[in-house]
C-alpha cells in the first residue's frame, strides 16, 4: 500500500562507502607529493592537537584546508575535484557498501550522500554513479573567487549531518535508511528508521 512516504537511503562517504578517509588523498592529488609533504609538516601541530582532543574537528579541518588551499582559485579546486572523482575515487570504494547503494537504486529509493568531505569532489562522483543529492562541506571563497580555507556553512559533521538532511527533506515524510561508520554519523543514524553502523546488512544485496 502506498503510504505517501518516500524512501531515502542516506550514505556517509569516508569509511562507509570507502576504505579510508578521502580528504588527505584529495589534498595529495591537488598539491603533488613534494608540496604535500611540506604542507603536512606545517599542518601537523593542528592535526596532533585534534588527535589529542585538544582541538575541535572543525577547527583542525579548517587549519588543514587553509594550509593547503588558501588563495587558490575555487574554479581550479573544482576542476581538480572532478578529475579526482574520476581517477581516484572508484579505487577507494568498498564493494559491499557500493553494492548496497546499487540495491537502493534498483528499488528506486532516493539516494543521498551525506558527508563531512568536500562537495567539490563528492558531487561529480555522486552524480556520475546516480546519487540524487549530495550534502557535504563546501569551501568558502572571497569576492575574487579565491579559497579562504574556511568552510561555507561549517563542517558537515555530527549534528550538522542530521540537521542538513532534515532541512533537505523539509515537509516530506520519509522512511530513512542511514549508513555510517563513526561518531560523526551518530545523529544521522539516530534519526533513521533503519540505521546501519559499519557493516552492511546481509540481505537484499542482489
Amino acid at each position: 500500500m502506498d503510504t505517501g512516504k518516500i524512501t531515502v537511503a542516506a550514505f556517509d562517504f569516508d569509511g562507509t562507502l570507502t576504505r579510508r578517509d578521502s580528504l588527505l588523498p584529495f589534498l595529495l592529488y591537488a598539491a603533488g607529493p613534494v608540496n604535500f609533504a611540506i604542507k603536512m609538516t606545517r599542518a601537523s601541530p593542528a592535526l596532533l592537537a585534534y588527535a589529542a582532543r585538544l582541538m575541535r574537528n572543525d577547527a583542525a579541518k579548517e587549519k588543514l584546508l587553509r594550509t593547503f588551499l588558501h588563495q587558490r582559485p575555487l574554479a581550479d579546486i573544482e576542476a581538480i575535484g572532478t578529475r579526482f572523482a574520476r581517477e581516484r575515487v572508484p579505487a577507494m570504494l568498498l564493494d559491499d557498501a557500493y553494492a548496497r547503494f546499487l540495491w537502493h537504486k534498483r528499488q528506486e529509493h532516493v539516494c543521498v550522500l551525506v558527508s563531512a568531505s568536500l562537495v567539490h569532489y563528492l558531487e561529480p562522483w555522486a552524480k556520475s554513479v546516480g546519487f540524487d543529492h549530495v550534502i557535504g562541506s563546501q569551501l568558502a571563497s572571497d569576492d575574487n573567487g579565491l579559497v579562504s580555507g574556511r568552510l561555507d556553512g561549517g563542517n558537515c559533521y555530527g549534528e550538522q549531518k542530521a540537521s542538513r538532511l532534515r532541512a533537505w527533506l523539509g515537509a516530506r515524510e520519509a522512511i530513512i535508511h542511514a549508513y555510517g561508520d563513526s561518531r560523526g554519523d551518530r545523529e544521522m543514524l539516530a534519526m533513521a528508521d533503519h540505521p546501519y553502523y559499519r557493516t552492511m546488512p546481509k540481505g537484499e544485496r542482489n
